[in-house]
């Protein structure tokens, strides 16, 4: 739990902190070249229904063989380095909340293409309306921040790298060097990745937004069925940030104050409701860490 709450709050402020330094630490080119030559190479073994096992096997393995050769060394701390240092790079691989900005501050057409884009690039309704942008914040919040935090917090490094390796082979650049049987192989494996964590998000959305609401949505959305579907993820998101804007005009209404005019409100809402989300998560772990300590 604390190699955990750490390794969040490095991957954060490092994000932040020394942006380029980590986009040039997530590069993954090396992993498209690596699908490109097994797909050369491995024949019909690389193409089949279950190919990306053999691309993301090795990887994992040799994580897991790090993540156990340093568990309980010297008080801890490699093991908790080498966390830190795989959560880090398996964050994002682009930070979202910059990404947001940049399509609220884009000053002309041509820029806010491209960001808009940028923050499109891993996932949800590829379509430019407000309400798709909220989506898309949301889903992207899910592959970029919470799905290796999750799987991070339950199995350790190999969790998050194991994570990451398919969400890249499956819906980033890497997706092109992947047959199509093992790509649709892989989405059904992720999408199994996906849905208890968008279930998890969706309960955080309705303890931190509007609980009705975002419970009436999630129903309404398929989310109490076994289906491994997320679009209730996204239309909760939705609801809940229309209900959040109304409450806040009409709160200013009878404060005797105009609504603020600004760009995208909507996304503006969508990545603060994001924050107080993974604020939830972390203060939580950060419970249980001091419920460790106590006991």
């Amino acid at each position: 739990m604390f190699t955990t709450l750490v390794a969040v709050i490095a991957a954060l402020v490092l994000g932040h902190l020394a942006p380029s330094l980590m986009t040039a630490l997530r590069d993954w080119r090396w992993y498209e070249r690596w699908l490109a030559w097994l797909q050369a190479h491995a024949g019909q073994s690389a193409s089949s229904r279950y190919g990306l096992a053999l691309a993301i096997a090795p990887c994992v393995l040799l994580v897991a063989s790090l993540q156990w050769l340093l568990d309980e060394r010297l008080y801890g701390l490699p093991s908790l380095l080498f966390g830190v240092a795989v959560l880090a790079l398996c964050w994002g691989p682009r930070d979202l909340d910059r990404d947001v900005e940049a399509v609220i501050d884009a000053d002309d057409a041509g820029s806010r293409d491209v960001a808009i884009a940028n923050m499109q690039s891993a996932g949800g309704s590829m379509r430019q309306d407000a309400p798709s942008l909220v989506e898309a914040t949301v889903v992207d919040a899910l592959r970029r921040w919470f799905a290796p935090l999750f799987w991070f917090l339950l199995l350790g490094p190999l969790g998050a790298v194991l994570y990451r390796l398919l969400a890249l082979a499956v819906q980033g650049p890497a997706a092109t060097q992947v047959a199509a049987a093992s790509r649709e192989g892989g989405s059904q494996v992720l999408a199994l990745l996906e849905w208890p964590v968008a279930q998890l998000m969706t309960l955080t959305m309705a303890l931190v937004g509007n609980f009705d609401t975002v419970f009436t949505t999630w129903r309404q959305s398929g989310g109490n069925r076994w289906a491994l579907e997320l679009g209730f993820l996204g239309r909760a998101a939705r609801a809940s940030v229309g209900v959040d804007l109304v409450e806040e005009a009409d709160e200013a209404r009878l404060e005797g104050l105009e609504p603020v005019d600004e760009r995208y409100p909507e996304l503006r809402d969508a990545m603060s409701l994001v924050w107080r989300m993974l604020l939830l998560w972390m203060a939580l772990l950060a419970l249980l860490v001091i419920a460790g300590w106590v006991g």
